[in-house]
């Protein structure tokens, strides 16, 4: 699931969450299992995963993780299975009802990535799963500034993004999707431009991974793995 632009609402954020409400049911349908297929991910969400539990032994950062943007909750079920002490947040009801039923020993939440229900500095680990895909710049900026403030010193982001392969920034407009009408903007960006709103956030990049488009994907796939310095 992915977020959207005003700080709680607007009409960007009304056709994201009516979109997702629509789509939720299916979209679980169709999406469990998927990560079993995809080594890479599973492999990325691992490195995430154990950044944050030896940081959090150590004393460091909170042992706290946030899935946002979670969907239906099948990321956050992985992050729990690796040893995380996560929950999801989520703009859609809907999808955070399928969530709740389908894991049930999870905590999912409605909320907005643009105004965290957070306290400063709470979380070691913030996961952002394909979960800012509808989000143009200004948006996006925001919403890292709002993971850099909820993220403790030293504490871990992983961010899953559609890459681009030339261009800085590439918008299509998704009008179906798991079988229903959708309103939905989708933004790809190059590795480079996502570095520099990282930065620009007070975050700062240790990882990064760009794979070709495999089955199914429609654009290169980016992965970068980044932290909130412990020093200003």
């Amino acid at each position: 699931m992915t977020e959207t632009s005003s700080r709680a609402g607007g009409p960007r954020a009304d056709a994201v969450r009516r979109s997702y409400d629509t789509v939720a049911a299916d979209y679980h349908r169709l999406l469990e299992g998927h990560l079993e297929t995809v080594p890479r991910d599973r492999a990325v969400l691992e490195l995430f995963a154990r950044e944050v539990a030896a940081e959090a032994a150590a004393g460091r950062i909170p042992a706290a993780v946030a899935d946002l943007g979670c969907g239906t909750g099948r990321v956050t079920r992985h992050l729990r299975d690796l040893g995380a002490e996560v929950f999801g947040v989520d703009l859609s009801p809907g999808m955070v009802a399928v969530a709740r039923e389908a894991y049930p020993g999870l905590r999912f939440e409605v909320g907005s990535m643009t105004a965290l229900d957070l306290p400063d500095g709470a979380l070691g680990g913030v996961l952002a799963w394909y979960s800012t895909v509808h989000l143009d710049e200004p948006e996006l900026a925001l919403v890292l500034r709002e993971f850099a403030r909820v993220l403790a010193p030293g504490g871990r982001l992983l961010l899953a993004f559609k890459a681009t392969g030339g261009p800085e920034r590439e918008h299509r407009r998704l009008e179906r999707a798991y079988g229903h009408a959708v309103e939905l903007d989708v933004y790809r960006w190059a590795p480079e431009r996502i570095a520099r709103l990282l930065a620009a956030a007070g975050l700062v990049e240790s990882a990064r991974l760009v794979c070709e488009p495999g089955p199914g994907d429609a654009s290169p796939q980016g992965f970068v793995l980044a932290r909130r310095p412990r020093t200003a």
